[in-house]
């Protein structure tokens, strides 16, 4: 089983033109990553052909991969996504014949798939991390950097010296940075 740490490494050798790692990386996730990309397409053959795609962003984008405490996975399954997504696009405008309206050229502000897949994944982290905190120091966590209650509030609330309060703020900000480095 290829752990993380160890796509993170292949991801690193590829940037650096390893081909032993590239066909590992292949090895570890491309079974994976074609379920993505036949998800998306509802076809074996265009999917296979994606993912050949995937592989070739992935060996001339290596270099853009940045280790952030983001799973690669996500980054990889990201890829493959988007390039599906496109190929979808693709597909379905030239058998429609669709000419593109107004509202194709327009800017879409929101926040890209992959975007919006590493944020749900840092959502995720933080409310496991704050599962960790015993259940006072993360209602009191919650309380004050989520729903801006003073210190003084939470410390009457929780029937504890202010100082007291500060320290488990304190201390429980500590556990999450540990548990968000993990």
């Amino acid at each position: 089983m290829t752990t993380r740490g160890d796509i993170e490494t292949l991801i690193g050798r590829i940037a650096l033109r390893d081909r032993t790692a590239f066909a590992a990386l292949y090895d570890a996730t491309s079974a994976k990553l074609l379920a993505v990309c036949h998800s998306v397409l509802k076809d074996r053959q265009e999917a296979e052909d994606t993912l050949q795609e995937v592989f070739l962003r992935v060996w001339n984008k290596a270099d853009r991969y940045a280790v952030t405490g983001h799973s690669p996975m996500t980054w990889l399954i990201t890829v493959a996504r988007n390039i599906a997504i496109d190929r979808l696009r693709a597909r379905q405008k030239s058998q429609t014949g669709k000419v593109g309206t107004e509202t194709d050229v327009l800017p879409d502000t929101r926040p890209g798939p992959e975007a919006a897949t590493i944020a749900a994944s840092e959502s995720r982290r933080i409310v496991a991390c704050l599962h960790e905190l015993p259940g006072d120091r993360a209602i009191a966590v919650r309380g004050a950097y989520l729903e801006g209650k003073s210190y003084s509030d939470l410390a009457a609330r929780f029937d504890v010296p202010l100082n007291t309060m500060r320290t488990w703020l304190r201390r429980s900000l500590q556990s999450l940075r540990e548990c968000m480095s993990r």
